[in-house]
């Protein structure tokens, strides 16, 4: 089949505008699902994606579609949209040469529109403007699509407008696919170059990587070399997605597909890497592609098992699931509370959610987790800076000379009438106010910067939430700023729990210290003594709750007498619950340590 005949091309949005949606309708379109098979969200391929309505990896799809008697091979990647999962459509951005840009007509132009916009914009990607849900009782085509292109300095006349549930104007769309993104570069006689954009692990095959062939071909059973990893190995299988592993005998320049690597090890194939033929490896001409700039956690937290024996499982389990996400990060960590684990980053407080559920759907893990924190910057008193990525390495108080955390650039669209609301959520974080700007007649454009601390936990709900879901919000760390930054420990029993321990401002530690306990008193269940819950800085207490004794009337079998008796009863059963509590621990239940820290 000639080169001249493929298109690749992703589909970017921000999340809930339809992104999923309208690949349902292409596959309809192309017939590349069985109607009987077909389903909404075909391309969400987890359970978890389908419960929550989100998409969360990227899936990509290879499409026939007849145009002017022409069979044209449409490559496409479904992407997320949600801000804690942008490194999967950066990555996806790098193995297209086009995309779908798509905005709800109901909501307009949000945040992640935008970021994803400029990601396209950096790839020099062509871009296929489409509003959609024009089908809805409360769609507001004509202002979206002013807006659209304002945005994109072109005519409005440019913009599509479909409805993606009802299928309008579907055609139109694979139409300006072709007709606009240049078609995929072809080079088969060069020696052979395969982007990894994307993984799986597969116990029979090894790890499958997920490659755009840039130069040349490569055939089942040819020896591979992957640049970076200087590792070798003969391939087991090649094909392409259908959106199943379909197997082919060759994979050649401008296409996506799949290659069985047959290398058992997941942590030898990286994305980014690049491959080529082993006879190549020698070859100092042969130079790899530029592949990705590393991720870069926003957030950090230990995830220990709930059994200590299951500590292989897990550190199995993170080797694997970091093939398919290649924004999560892990290292090996040992604490007293907790026992063997692994120190986590992430992008988010969803992504913490996402991986945490993936642990016990796919590997059957039962997990404890540590405070979520951000990376802090310390500058010792001999002027050594040294970044702290958890309580338990926060020096001891007399080695600090300054403190510093991340701050980030935060933009936020919301309606006008969201303002005032808007406003004082940004107050209340100590955000400082950059720029506002106007997009179309009644949406703002905010442009703020903000303790990244403040941002990552709990703010976008509480965003969505004083804007009755209108407004939108992206944001990029930008650099390290001074503030006075206390570490806070927990504790139960006069124990220190470790996995409570955090790094917070001084100016807030009484109020993070009290609302903690007050937590805990309401999940831990009563014991035979009382507990005291404590929050504590360098030995000083600054909040203190008691955990009530449970009670039992052990005078509920004495009849009449003397209350004497009574008395000798109840002075006997204080003595027990002394003594409990001078030998007794308390064992804190694993949802305990989940509610907490969430």
């Amino acid at each position: 089949m000639s080169q001249k005949q493929i298109r690749n091309f992703c589909i970017i949005s921000h999340i809930d505008h339809g992104k999923s949606t309208l690949a349902d309708r292409f596959l309809e379109l192309t017939a590349s699902v069985e109607k009987r098979k077909m389903q909404s969200q075909y391309l969400d391929m987890m359970d978890l994606e389908r419960e929550r309505g989100i998409t969360i990896k990227m899936q990509p799809v290879r499409m026939e579609y007849v145009l002017n008697g022409e069979t044209h091979i449409l490559n496409l990647i479904d992407t997320p949209g949600h801000v804690d999962f942008s490194y999967e459509v950066s990555r996806s951005l790098a193995a297209v040469e086009g995309a779908v840009l798509l905005v709800d007509a109901t909501k307009g132009i949000q945040a992640q529109t935008l970021a994803n916009l400029n990601l396209a914009r950096k790839q020099n990607l062509v871009i296929i403007p489409v509003v959609n849900k024009i089908d809805l009782p409360h769609a507001e085509v004509e202002k979206a699509t002013k807006n659209m292109a304002n945005l994109l300095g072109i005519s409005e006349n440019e913009i599509i407008k479909i409805s993606a549930k009802q299928g309008i104007n579907i055609p139109q769309v694979l139409e300006a696919v072709i007709r606009d993104i240049p078609q995929a570069k072809e080079d088969l006689e060069k020696s052979l170059r395969a982007l990894i954009f994307d993984s799986k692990y597969d116990s029979y095959k090894g790890v499958i990587a997920y490659v755009r062939v840039i130069d040349g071909k490569l055939s089942k059973n040819e020896r591979i070399f992957l640049m970076r990893a200087k590792v070798i190995s003969e391939t087991k299988e090649v094909g392409y997605f259908k959106p199943y592993l379909l197997a082919q005998n060759e994979l050649h320049a401008g296409e996506i597909g799949y290659i069985a690597t047959g290398v058992k090890e997941p942590g030898k194939v990286k994305v980014g890497d690049t491959i080529t033929l082993e006879k190549m490896s020698t070859n100092n001409l042969i130079q790899p592609l530029d592949g990705y700039q590393e991720s870069k956690p926003m957030i950090f937290a230990g995830i220990y098992p709930e059994n200590g024996d299951d500590y292989d499982l897990l550190k199995d389990s993170l080797a694997r699931l970091k093939l398919s996400d290649a924004a999560l990060s892990f290292d090996s960590r040992a604490e007293t509370a907790l026992g063997r684990g692994f120190h986590c980053g992430f992008l988010g407080m969803l992504h913490i959610e996402i991986i945490s559920e993936r642990l016990s759907r796919e590997f059957g893990l039962k997990i404890r987790l540590s405070s979520p924190t951000v990376v802090y910057e310390i500058v010792n008193i001999s002027g050594k800076s040294d970044f702290i990525y958890s309580a338990a390495d926060w020096p001891d108080a007399s080695r600090i000379h300054e403190t510093k955390e991340p701050w980030a650039k935060l933009e936020i669209i919301t309606p006008n009438s969201y303002l005032g609301p808007v406003s004082k959520l940004l107050d209340d974080i100590k955000a400082k106010h950059i720029e506002t700007s106007y997009i179309g007649s009644d949406s703002v454009l905010l442009h703020y910067e903000a303790p990244l601390r403040e941002i990552i936990v709990n703010f976008y709900d509480k965003l969505k939430s004083s804007t009755q879901g209108y407004a939108s919000m992206n944001y990029e760390v930008l650099d390290y700023r001074p503030i006075k930054l206390v570490k806070l420990d927990i504790l139960v029993a006069g124990k220190i729990e470790e996995a409570f321990s955090k790094i917070t401002p001084e100016a807030f530690a009484h109020k993070e210290g009290s609302k903690i306990v007050r937590r805990l008193k309401e999940i831990l269940p009563s014991l035979q003594f009382s507990v005291p819950l404590q929050a504590v800085i360098q030995g000083q207490i600054i909040a203190r709750e008691t955990l009530k004794p449970r009670r039992k009337d052990v005078t509920s079998g004495l009849y009449g007498g003397d209350y004497s008796r009574k008395r000798k009863v109840l002075e006997k059963q204080k003595k027990g619950k002394k003594a409990l509590k001078e030998k007794g621990s308390v064992n804190i239940p694993p949802e305990a340590y989940i509610k907490i820290l969430s």
